[in-house]
């Protein structure tokens, strides 16, 4: 009975989050046609150094610097808005879009009252658009929030809310002696169960304990970050690159210290590769340690900015049609385009767990990868393998190498599959 009262009020709540998002856009949409500018779907899931609430408004966040005056020394500046940086007179809109003063291009003192005169687009600039540059000296170091900044700690703050009562029950016996209590405690436990068993476990072996505190830290801080950006004026802090390639760095730096000598054995020295191939595949070998999270960080970006831009872009069409065919056409476009958006919505709610899931297990699959021991067998010696070890020799299919040796296929890596080919070739 209480089944059908929750889906009609499900349904009306992501109704309503359709229609805010609707007439944000299309209050956006008659300000850039006001201005002469064309929508601009990256503007939304781009970082900048404001909170957006329109059609409220904007918060703007303050400002740090590490600055190099004319003389050369350095000196920190703070202000509690860019508004406030530029009020002061010390910092400039950044009108011609250079980012920061160059000794080749230096900030013209008469610059602002030379664009207001000819009356363009530069004398509109918004330095929250545009960003800001010095009046004099440079910029060495801009150490402001930015709207990503702020979603990344809360994701951090939420992660401490949630884990430290957690770990307090646990200490105290409850989920431990006895079971767990409270959904929340309950939902979690069944999380951190499924990462240890489904993903730490079959990836990392006998020693997936060590490694657990990272693949969990990991898993819930992407998790939350990616739901975050799902709710009203957020801001999906995964989508910006260099989030990800923060992440995917822990990553590689612990994957490089779990390095066993056999992992850096099969780098510097493949195993059964010709002599002469060698020189051939270390380069390759060393330049596949860093295309793994390259790969990882470029997944997490990509899928996470695509698909609010596919939900701007729904929501766009109505506007557009509208602009183009007159009101009927928008009213009519917009019967299909709202429900297609509640549905790439709700395929991102599940996008936002599959892509925490992905980059977890492949963090585990390569520290794994990394940690394990490898046993190099030649054709005499399977008389010293055990029953297990027969069994899965026999299930994975034996490479040729060089001077008579076979290689195993589970022990094959990027170059050295790519020599045993070229060797038996």
């Amino acid at each position: 009975m209480r089944t059908l009262p929750a889906f009609l009020l499900s349904l009306f709540a992501f109704a309503f989050l359709a229609g805010a998002v609707a007439a944000q856009e299309h209050d956006e949409t008659e300000e850039a046609a006001a201005h002469g500018e064309e929508l601009d779907a990256l503007h939304h899931s781009a970082d900048g150094f404001f909170l957006d609430f329109e059609p409220i408004g904007k918060v703007e966040l303050p400002r740090m610097f590490v600055v190099r005056n004319e003389e050369g020394g350095l000196g920190f500046e703070f202000f509690l808005s860019t508004s406030a940086a530029v009020a002061s007179g010390e910092y400039v809109a950044d009108a011609g879009g250079h980012g920061e003063e160059t000794e080749a291009h230096p900030v013209d003192d008469d610059a602002p009252s030379e664009a207001a005169s000819r009356g363009g687009d530069d004398a509109l600039a918004d330095p929250l658009e545009t960003g800001i540059v010095p009046a004099h000296g440079e910029i060495v170091a801009d150490l402001s929030f930015t709207r990503h900044t702020i979603f990344m700690l809360l994701a951090a703050l939420l992660l401490l809310v949630v884990f430290l009562p957690l770990g307090a029950k646990y200490r105290k016996g409850i989920g431990r002696t006895s079971a767990p209590r409270g959904r929340l405690q309950n939902a979690m436990e069944a999380t951190v169960i499924y990462v240890r068993e489904e993903i730490a476990k079959p990836t990392l072996g006998d020693n997936y304990a060590k490694y657990m505190p990272y693949l969990l830290t990991a898993f819930f801080f992407i998790l939350f970050g990616n739901l975050l950006g799902l709710f009203p004026y957020g801001a999906a802090m995964t989508s910006n690159i260099a989030v990800t390639a923060v992440l995917a760095g822990f990553t590689f730096v612990i994957t490089q210290f779990a390095g066993t000598k056999d992992y850096w054995g099969h780098i510097f020295n493949p195993p059964g590769v010709p002599l002469l191939v060698k020189p051939i595949m270390i380069p390759i070998e060393i330049m596949g340690l860093f295309t793994k999270p390259f790969a990882l960080a470029i997944r997490l970006f990509a899928n996470m900015t695509a698909g609010h831009l596919v939900i701007l872009s729904l929501l766009g069409l109505i506007f557009a049609f509208n602009s183009i065919f007159g009101p009927a056409v928008g009213w009519g476009t917009s019967v299909a385009a709202v429900p297609m958006t509640l549905f790439v919505y709700f395929l991102e709610l599940l996008i936002a767990f599959i892509q925490a899931y992905v980059f977890t297990i492949l963090s585990g699959l390569f520290i794994g990868m990394a940690a394990a021991k490898h046993e190099h067998h030649s054709h005499d010696d399977h008389h010293d393998q055990t029953a297990h070890e027969k069994a899965v020799q026999a299930s994975a299919p034996l490479v040729a190498g060089s001077k008579g040796n076979v290689y195993h296929e589970e022990q094959k890596t990027v170059g050295t599959e790519a020599a045993m080919a070229f060797s038996t070739s």
